[in-house]
């Protein structure tokens, strides 16, 4: 959920600002053995090569390639029963392209790019190199301050429709578009421009410009930041830890996208996983389960009558994501991961009592968290794209 949202410049918010744009680095350490490939992406860093590549998206792709994805995400949301009208489809895609070309522009005004060493990675010998990260965006904050309030209309659409579901139509608009556009791109241009799709995409469903607004009030040292500083770091790999014991577990489940090995459904749970931290870290920073109780779990219920899977595997997922972040915390840390993560479930629990359902407490509690995965399993398309080319 988007809300407006302003980023003071305090201390305890800079840690968090930093790791949130880490997300968006590229490990460019490989391209010292391939001098031709480095060459190649200075130069379309250049502000003059920028403007050529927003300049080939703009005029020959980006209506038709939005019309397109709009067709596409129509037909994967079928179980819709005629929420989009075709008023209501030009509008969302006219307003589609509005966000792409302010995106574009951010994009030509960061012109240049910024390799530095990461501070998580020192040198032992002579022979040993420092990893390199590729600062494709070199400010987050300013990327912030020029979409925030054109994607806070756009989410509006979704509250005028006549069904919430819209808001997966929305979303999944944004991912079948990054799709098309990516395929009009050279492997340079790739490599400076994909970080901002991805930023585009995290930005409407996950709540990180949130998590580092609620920082501010905190004192450097505060169990609650400390707890937060110290595990956003770690959220990518968090998920494919527990993507990948679900994999092995389970690597015959299927979902809407198809089986749980499929590259979109991957890239999927990879993402329903990160948001998932992403919305518990918010909630230790605020203070309060409000953000799940009051976002999370509705759309959860949203979904629920209309997306259907099977409860083992969503159990295992919620069981093995919060085991995996609490073998990760310092046993000081515990009992106040524990309040929210216990908090969550009995969110749910609370919501499936209100809605009547019957049956097993830890089935409902784990089908609550599935069907979102499902949803979004069908709304997200890019990032293993962006990630394997990274690799």
């Amino acid at each position: 959920m988007l809300l407006p949202t302003n980023i003071s410049k305090t201390p305890s918010v800079e840690p968090l600002i930093n790791i949130w744009a880490e997300r968006y680095t590229v490990d460019v350490s490989s391209l010292s053995k391939n001098p031709k490939f480095y060459g190649e992406l200075i130069k379309a860093a250049w502000p003059e090569a920028r403007a050529l590549t927003a300049a080939k998206l703009l005029n020959r792709v980006l209506v038709r390639t939005t019309n397109q994805a709009t067709i596409r995400a129509k037909s994967l949301y079928e179980y819709i029963p005629e929420i989009i009208d075709s008023y209501s489809e030009q509008r969302i895609t006219q307003f589609a392209c509005k966000v792409y070309q302010r995106l574009l522009e951010v994009y030509q005004q960061q012109s240049g790019i910024l390799v530095i060493p990461t501070s998580r990675q020192t040198t032992t010998s002579d022979d040993q190199q420092t990893t390199l990260l590729l600062w494709t965006i070199p400010n987050i904050e300013k990327l912030v301050n020029e979409m925030q309030q054109l994607l806070l209309t756009y989410q509006e659409q979704h509250i005028m429709a006549r069904d919430q579901r819209v808001v997966g139509f929305l979303t999944t608009l944004f991912n079948f578009t990054n799709q098309s556009l990516i395929s009009q791109l050279t492997s340079a241009e790739k490599v400076l421009l994909c970080p901002y799709f991805k930023f585009i995409e995290e930005y409407v469903a996950i709540p990180w410009v949130r998590v580092c607004a609620a920082a501010a009030k905190y004192q450097l040292g505060s169990p609650a930041l400390t707890l937060v500083e110290q595990m956003l770091p770690m959220a990518s790999e968090i998920s494919s830890m527990v993507y990948c014991r679900l994999l092995e577990l389970l690597p015959n489940h299927r979902s809407l996208r198809g089986e749980l090995g499929h590259p979109q459904v991957t890239h999927s749970c990879l993402r329903d996983l990160d948001m998932f931290q992403g919305y518990l870290w918010l909630c230790v920073l605020e203070e309060s389960l409000k953000p799940v109780k009051q976002e999370l779990v509705p759309l959860c219920v949203m979904v629920m009558p209309s997306v259907g899977v099977k409860w083992e595997m969503t159990d295992k997922w919620k069981r093995f994501l919060a085991d995996e972040i609490e073998s990760r915390v310092q046993l000081e840390h515990k009992p106040l991961l524990l309040h929210y993560t216990q908090g969550m479930e009995e969110a749910f629990f609370a919501a499936r009592k209100q809605l009547g359902y019957q049956g097993d407490v830890v089935e409902v509690i784990s089908e609550f968290a599935g069907n979102l995965a499902v949803h979004l399993n069908s709304e997200n398309a890019y990032e293993t794209m962006w990630s394997r080319q990274q690799r």
